[in-house]
């Protein structure tokens, strides 16, 4: 049975996570860019779903997909926040087809028809005000920053970029991005130096990537240390050690 979720649910650290799980095995099964996982990410973590505490006290003339609130409407509104996403992104967008046929196989507590598909993304963006820019994400500030340290730098070719996407994914899995780093331009230059130290042998680190980041985003240094100090203790576990020399 489909039950309906107690506002409680909303602050669970273990409801975000699975639905989180679920937007990001739906990007593989979609194979869509990571700016489209990232964007859509921002929609539903960062915006929607805090959003879901106050809806869940709503009237009963709610739309029918907030009151209640279950957790097989919220697969609904993941794959609408990809879709959406994918609108901004592709010059050949998701179609709700596909989104249907993905929703058919993994939705697995309630059938939704084509018609809850478009009911849903008027829904999300009337929750969302309209509001759909995704230039103010940490992915899009990551993306030019490790564009410019690959420019600039001959050890930019040891980056590795898909260990830079796991460690921003494993960050919104503990959701560090929606309540401990405001800044989505620290974040990104912090996880390219997390990733420098992860990825880059150390005798090859021979580029002072902390001061680069420093002076190309102008954020403040003690901001990326407590940050990178953060990703490598809480995400990746290695000794301590690692943060010295760079």
């Amino acid at each position: 049975m489909n039950h309906r979720l107690p506002a409680s649910t909303f602050h669970s650290t273990h409801m975000r996570l699975r639905l989180i799980e679920f937007l990001i095995q739906c990007s593989q099964e979609l194979e869509v860019a990571p700016n489209v996982k990232y964007a859509a990410l921002s929609f539903f973590a960062d915006r929607f779903y805090p959003s879901l505490s106050r809806l869940a006290q709503g009237d009963d003339t709610a739309n029918w997909l907030l009151q209640p609130i279950r957790e097989s409407n919220l697969q609904l509104f993941v794959l609408i926040s990809l879709w959406i996403s994918s609108k901004i992104h592709d010059s050949r967008p998701l179609s709700v087809k596909s989104l249907k046929s993905l929703g058919d196989k993994t939705i697995k507590e309630q059938h939704f028809a084509t018609r809850d598909f478009l009911e849903a993304e008027l829904v999300l963006l009337q929750v969302l005000d309209f509001e759909i820019g995704t230039a103010n994400n940490a992915f899009n500030f990551f993306q030019e920053l490790y564009i410019h340290f690959k420019g600039v730098a001959k050890v930019g070719e040891v980056l590795d970029f898909e260990a830079c996407m796991d460690i921003m994914d494993l960050l919104y899995e503990k959701e560090e991005t929606s309540i401990r780093y405001s800044s989505p331009c620290s974040l990104a230059a912090s996880i390219l130096v997390a990733s420098y130290v992860i990825t880059v042998p150390k005798q090859r680190w021979e580029f002072p990537v902390l001061p680069w980041v420093k002076f190309v985003t102008s954020c403040e240094e003690e901001d990326i240390i407590e940050i990178v100090r953060d990703i490598l203790n809480h995400v990746f576990q290695p000794d301590s050690s690692l943060l010295q020399g760079i």
